[in-house]
C-alpha cells in the first residue's frame, strides 16, 4: 500500500489533546519563571549568591529529565492521564513548599524534587509523546504547539510575577502560583484522558538498515552524539533565558524593563517555534535546527556587547527567533532515523539531556558572574557550546546529502 491510500489517524479530538497540552506545558513553565523573575530578591533573602536560586533551577531540570523518563514510561503502560494529574499535584506542591522557603535546601528540595522530578517531568516528554500518536501528517505541527508553551508561558509570566514579587515578594508569588497551577492545571489533564487512535500497522523507520544503522553509522554512537548536541545547545541555551532579567538590570535598566526582555525573548520564541515546525515539514528537521542553531549562537555574542536597553530588546526577539526553532526538530530527527518502535524513549532520553543541558548552563552562568563579576564571559562561554551543536549538525546534514546522491552508503 503506498504512503498517499493509507488512512490518517487524525481525527478533531487530537487538536484538543494539542491545546490541552499546551496549556498544561504553558501553566507548568511558571514555575521556573519566578526563579528567573525573583533570581536576585531570592539570593539576597537567603544570605547567598546567585548560583543558589541558579542551582535551584538546574536541580528542576536534571529532575525533570531523570523524571521525563519514568514518566514516559508510565504513560506507555497506562496512558497519560495519571502522569498528567501525579505531576500537576506535585507542581502545585512544589510551588506551595517554595513558598514558605527559609534555606536553600529548602529551596532546592522544592524545585529539585517536587516540581522537577515529580512535576515538570510529567509537563515535557510525556505529553510530546502522547501527541505524536494523535497525528501522522502533521505531527511536526502538533509538536512545535506543545513545545511552543515555553514561549507562550514567557510572554505571560515574567510581567505578572515580577509585578506580584513587587507586591507580595517572591514567597508569597509562589504560594498564589500553587493555587493557580491547582485549579487550572487537573481539569485540562482530564481533558487529555482519552486514548489515541489506534493504528492498523505501522513501519519500522525507513533510514534505518537491516544492520540497525543511521546514515551509515552505529545507531548507538549517533545516539550519543545527539545527546552531546542536545547538552551544548542546551547549556547555550539557559544562559540568557535563566539570567536574562538579571543581566538587564545590573546594566542599570529598570526591572519591568528587564522582565519585559524576557517577555520578547519568549513571544518572539513562540511564534517562532510554531513557523519552524511547519519548516521543519517542508525542509526537513536537521536543516531546520542548523538554521536555530547559528541563530543562536550569534545573539549570544550579540549579548555579550550590547548594553543599551533598544539593543538588548532587538538581541532577546533574534535570539527567540532562533533558539526556540531548535528543540522541537529534536523529536522529528528521531523519528526520521530511529525505529517508531523506540520513538518514546528516545524522545524522553533527548529531552532529559537537554534538561542537563539546561541546568548546566543556567548554574555555569550564576557561577560566572559571581567569579567574574560579568555575564559577558559566560555569554562568550555559551556561543562556544553553541559552535560544537552546529559542527554536529553540519556533519550530519553533509552526511545524510551524501547518503541521498549515493544511498549505497548507508
Amino acid at each position: 500500500m503506498t504512503k498517499e491510500k493509507t488512512a490518517s489517524i487524525e481525527i478533531p479530538y487530537g487538536w484538543v489533546i494539542i491545546i490541552a497540552s499546551l496549556l498544561l506545558n504553558t501553566i507548568a513553565l511558571g514555575a521556573p519563571n519566578i526563579l528567573f523573575v525573583a533570581l536576585k530578591p531570592i539570593a539576597a533573602d537567603l544570605g547567598e549568591q546567585r548560583w543558589v536560586p541558579s542551582l535551584a533551577y538546574s536541580l528542576m531540570m536534571i529532575g525533570a529529565g531523570i523524571g521525563g523518563i519514568f514518566m514516559g514510561l508510565w504513560m506507555d503502560r497506562r496512558g497519560i492521564l495519571g502522569p498528567a494529574v501525579f505531576g500537576s499535584l506535585m507542581i502545585a506542591l512544589g510551588a506551595f513548599v517554595a513558598s514558605f522557603t527559609q534555606d536553600r535546601w529548602e529551596l532546592w528540595f522544592a524545585n529539585g524534587v517536587l516540581i522537577g522530578l515529580f512535576g515538570k517531568a510529567a509537563m515535557i516528554a510525556p505529553l510530546v509523546a502522547n501527541a505524536t500518536r494523535w497525528f501522522d501528517k502533521r505531527r511536526g505541527l502538533a509538536v512545535a504547539i506543545i513545545a511552543s508553551g515555553q514561549g507562550l508561558a514567557g510572554v505571560l509570566w515574567p510581567p505578572i510575577f515580577q509585578n506580584m514579587n513587587d507586591l507580595v515578594g517572591w514567597r508569597e508569588t509562589f504560594f498564589y502560583f500553587s493555587i493557580f497551577s491547582l485549579i487550572t492545571m487537573l481539569p485540562l489533564a482530564w481533558l487529555i484522558r482519552p486514548h489515541p487512535p489506534t493504528v492498523q500497522k505501522d513501519h519500522l523507520n525507513e533510514n534505518v538498515n537491516n544492520y540497525g544503522l543511521v546514515l551509515g553509522l552505529s545507531s548507538i554512537k549517533v545516539q550519543m552524539v545527539l545527546w552531546v548536541a542536545v547538552i551544548c545547545c542546551c547549556s547555550a541555551m539557559a544562559m540568557p533565558v535563566v539570567h536574562l532579567v538579571s543581566y538587564g538590570t545590573d546594566l542599570g535598566h529598570s526591572a519591568s524593563n528587564a522582565a519585559g526582555l524576557l517577555s520578547v525573548l519568549m513571544g518572539c520564541g513562540f511564534v517562532s517555534r510554531i513557523c519552524f515546525g511547519i519548516l521543519s515539514d517542508k525542509i526537513g528537521p536537521v536543516l531546520t535546527l542548523l538554521i536555530g542553531s547559528a541563530s543562536q549562537a550569534t545573539m549570544l555574542l550579540v549579548f555579550a556587547w550590547v548594553d543599551s536597553l533598544v539593543g538588548l530588546y532587538i538581541a532577546a526577539a533574534l535570539f527567540g527567533i532562533g533558539f526556540a526553532g531548535i528543540m522541537p526538530c529534536y523529536p522529528m530527527i528521531l523519528r526520521l532515523w530511529f525505529p517508531v518502535t523506540q520513538i518514546g524513549w528516545r524522545v524522553a532520553a533527548q529531552y532529559g539531556f537537554a534538561a542537563v543541558g539546561m541546568a548546566i548552563g543556567g548554574w555555569m552562568a550564576g557561577h560566572i558572574y559571581d567569579v567574574m563579576g560579568s555575564y559577558k564571559f559566560a555569554f562568550v562561554g555559551g556561543f562556544c557550546f553553541n559552535v560544537v551543536n552546529f559542527i554536529v549538525f553540519v556533519y550530519f546534514y553533509l552526511r545524510s546529502r551524501r547518503i541521498e546522491l549515493n544511498p549505497s552508503l548507508a
